[in-house]
């Protein structure tokens, strides 16, 4: 590599979480080593078009995706070029955006192709979450083209009462409800599917909601245990974004035993999910009933300023422009390591 890398932080995205992603870009581009990095902003606007974003100083609250149109082979043609793909939900944290830069052989920062694919479904996560032997709280799927009424008994009857309905492909709980009704349940659901055709219907878990960064290709290590303590009935998109009225606790207040609980279960998860790079994994946890119960693992978590993600890793002695780097150090060995499983000269 050059003296400086190129590093190209995709943002925006045509999905409902395209704010998130703005947000996240802007507070990366500020971090950056500029020694070290060439920092580009390449934004996808709602509408799918590639613009090229500008980099004022100071820096806005959130970067625009709205700029000069630009073809994404003339950002990615560059030498030394690595992506740090920060568009949340689909159509960007589902395996698309990593097909496309696999295909172009450009590093990036984060899981790959099939990791993110899965992760993203969240009622395929489960699946296989669950042949891996790691514990989750009961639950149920559905089509959005299902008779939404049936859904809602059948349900409730396996289940109970209340209950949380979530599009299965969407991320920063958009479309995620709490129903404590069957007449809230079909709401619920019809708010889910206006994001998704999969839909799930989770029992209510009274417990607490810990969290764990994972950060590594081969050898993935834990952070500290966070806890989020909801300032809302439960986590929702105002209580992430918009409010700030959600309580951080760094490092989560639980017992030694716990907490290294969580990282186990939270490196195992990633493994078998085959996630790289990062993730972070959430957890619902009952102190006094069924221990950590895996809630879900997100591939390319907020980098907000009151993300949980960068505030495990800094509370665990890794520094946010650090944590950026060693992403980058990351993206670059998965490439080459990808490189070399793929000559065709042996």
């Amino acid at each position: 590599m050059g003296s400086r890398t190129r590093l190209v932080l995709l943002f925006g995205g045509r999905s409902a979480e395209h704010d998130v992603s703005c947000v996240s870009a802007r507070h990366v581009a500020a971090a950056v080593d500029k020694d070290r990095f060439e920092v580009v902003a390449l934004g996808i606007t709602r509408d799918g078009q590639w613009r090229l974003a500008e980099l004022p100083a100071p820096l806005p609250d959130q970067l625009d995706a709205d700029g000069l149109g630009v073809a994404p082979a003339e950002i990615f043609a560059e030498p030394d070029t690595v992506v740090f793909p920060l568009v949340h939900g689909p159509m960007g944290e589902d395996g698309t955006i990593q097909g496309l830069l696999e295909v172009a052989d450009i590093p990036y920062v984060g899981s790959g192709v099939l990791a993110s694919a899965v992760c993203m479904d969240k009622s395929m996560a489960k699946l296989v979450c669950a042949r891996h032997g790691l514990a989750q709280c009961r639950y149920r799927t559905a089509s959005a083209d299902d008779r939404l009424e049936a859904v809602a008994q059948q349900a409730i009857a396996e289940l109970g009462l209340p209950l949380f309905v979530k599009p299965a492909n969407m991320g920063s709980s958009v479309g995620v409800s709490r129903a404590t009704t069957e007449f809230e349940t079909v709401k619920a659901l019809e708010a889910a599917a206006q994001y998704d055709q999969t839909l799930i219907i989770e029992e209510a878990v009274t417990g607490r909601e810990i969290e764990v960064s994972v950060l590594g290709n081969r050898d993935p290590k834990a952070s500290v245990p966070g806890e989020i303590v909801p300032g809302a009935e439960f986590y929702d998109y105002a209580d992430k974004y918009l409010t700030d009225g959600a309580k951080l606790v760094v490092p989560a207040q639980i017992s030694e035993v716990a907490a290294q609980e969580a990282q186990r279960l939270a490196v195992a998860a990633y493994e078998a999910l085959r996630c790289e790079g990062m993730a972070r994994v959430d957890f619902l946890y009952e102190p006094n009933g069924r221990g950590m119960l895996l809630s879900e693992v997100n591939t390319i978590p907020g980098f907000t300023p009151i993300s949980m993600y960068p505030k495990l890793w800094e509370a665990s002695g890794l520094p946010y422009p650090q944590l950026i780097e060693t992403l980058v150090d990351l993206a670059i060995e998965r490439a080459e390591r990808r490189r070399q499983h793929r000559r065709t000269d042996r």
